[in-house]
């Protein structure tokens, strides 16, 4: 089993360089990674969608991203983008915690606070992250030099930077946030809850302090202020609706299955536990100790009571493609698209199971759930590299090309992106959207070239053109 679980559950976005990586579960140099799974995913923009709308934000415009970090974080940038380490969600008594922190983090949004920067053992880092999300977001978007400024110049100030609020700024935040709520018809226990944990964190070492106390300064009177409101409010007593927290336990334990070490998910999840999330738990931790079959039983079992489940059929697709089942995963991944149709991810997976049985006759359909799915989300790199395999092996030379210039300008390789868009450009046909979008990739790359890359590719640009020039000579 490869720790990445190859591309799904947690289909890993990871900086390596200037943009992403959502195959391997390689780290940039502080170990900060982006997890990538349709049912987190979801989960989250269940728990904010609500707060968003009563903040009056554009839902849609609101990006949340969850990074792989054990600590208690979560954090604003770049705008509307809101980030959550995989710790809060774990840590969380429930969800009702972590939907008041996400209130608050969109109060520093409608607050429009700007960060102030401080020297930080983690801020190159967290800054290189946020330059290479946004970065690459705003490059899918077309906005190609607007996206590689910001992709470089999050490398630039991140060794520097790190994201840090003022008093001031945390108390407008909370009260922001718990309008919010109130809005919504939400209790502000858990954001009291949560705080007073981080009240408790600041009497600690730094060095064992979780990162949240240290860039949210908390103080008694700031709970106490919020105290008093909550306990006013109309929703003070209300609970989370059962729905929402049901999902978020499903949540938290297939991130602690997958995150933590199997006898750890083993000991919080024991075999006694036959619930719903022990079972889901348990799923993760066998396929961690290379025990697919154990792993499979324990989906068995859960597909017997929920059938139309589209994740549990994705998990048993993923699990059976990681243990070199290929051709048996397609038909999970296949139950999962039926049983869920919009979600892109999924039909990435189902792709991946399609392309890598080596059999060409499956090849139009990869095509086909690729294209859904990249027309849903243009920065998964790892799509755009399952797309340049599948049109390769139909010797779709143009489009070969084009897949691989996306790919590669998501990944960060500058050169790679533009020498495969130039391609692009002379064989795709004319005035068509990827013709131009081929175009733009190699404006953006050249571009921003340094003059020693610009010489070597010139160089092999004029070779590559005598032998090409030599070549016709030779047949004429």
């Amino acid at each position: 089993m490869r720790k990445s679980f190859a591309h799904r559950l947690l289909c890993l976005t990871t900086i390596v360089t200037l943009g992403f990586s959502n195959f391997s579960y390689a780290r940039s140099g502080g170990g900060l990674s982006i997890l990538r799974d349709a049912e987190i995913e979801h989960t989250i923009r269940m728990m904010s969608e609500p707060i968003f709308d009563a903040a009056e934000l554009d839902k849609n415009a609101v990006s949340t991203y969850l990074i792989n970090d054990d600590s208690l974080n979560a954090f604003v940038a770049g705008g509307q983008n809101i980030f959550l380490h995989s710790g809060l969600l774990i840590t969380a008594k429930d969800a009702n915690q972590v939907i008041g922190v996400i209130a608050h983090e969109t109060g520093h949004i409608t607050g429009g606070h700007l960060s102030r920067f401080s020297d930080g053992v983690k801020s190159a880092t967290v800054m290189s992250l946020i330059g290479a999300v946004l970065g690459a977001a705003a490059i899918a978007a077309g906005a190609g030099d607007a996206g590689m400024a910001l992709i470089l110049g999050g490398q630039q100030v991140g060794t520097r930077t790190f994201l840090k609020y003022s008093r001031t700024q945390e108390s407008a935040a909370d009260q922001a946030g718990l309008t919010f709520l109130e809005k919504s018809g939400q209790s502000g226990v858990g954001l009291i809850d949560f705080l007073d944990y981080l009240g408790d964190q600041e009497l600690m070492s730094s060095r064992y302090r979780d990162p949240y106390a240290g860039t949210h300064p908390v103080s008694s009177e700031r709970i106490s202020k919020l105290r008093d409101r909550v306990e006013t409010s109309p929703y003070f007593k209300k609970p989370t609706p059962a729905a929402i927290e049901h999902e978020f336990k499903r949540l938290q334990a297939k991130l602690y299955g997958y995150l933590k070490p199997p006898y750890a998910t083993l000991n919080k999840y024991p075999l006694k536990d036959q619930s719903l999330y022990g079972k889901y738990a348990r799923a993760f931790a066998y396929h961690q100790k290379h025990e697919p079959a154990k792993a499979l039983k324990e989906l068995e079992d859960l597909l017997g009571e929920y059938p139309n489940d589209p994740f549990f059929w994705e998990t048993k697709g993923q699990i059976l493609y990681e243990n070199g089942k290929v051709r048996e995963s397609i038909l999970p991944y296949q139950n999962a698209v039926k049983n869920l149709p919009d979600e892109s991810l999924i039909r990435v997976s189902l792709a991946q199971s399609l392309i890598a049985t080596e059999d060409d006759q499956f090849l139009k359909e990869a095509v086909q759930h690729l294209e859904y799915a990249i027309s849903r989300d243009r920065q998964n790199a790892f799509a755009w590299h399952q797309m340049s395999v599948a049109q390769h092996r139909l010797n779709h030379e143009a489009m070969t090309y084009y897949a691989t210039a996306e790919r590669f300008l998501l990944i960060g390789n500058l050169r790679g992106a533009m020498i495969n868009a130039r391609h692009a450009v002379d064989s795709l046909p004319k005035n068509t959207p990827n013709w131009y979008r081929a175009q733009d990739i190699l404006v953006v790359t050249e571009s921003n070239m340094s003059d020693k890359q610009r010489k070597k590719n010139d160089t092999e640009q004029r070779e590559e053109n005598r032998k090409s020039d030599k070549k016709l000579e030779s047949t004429s």
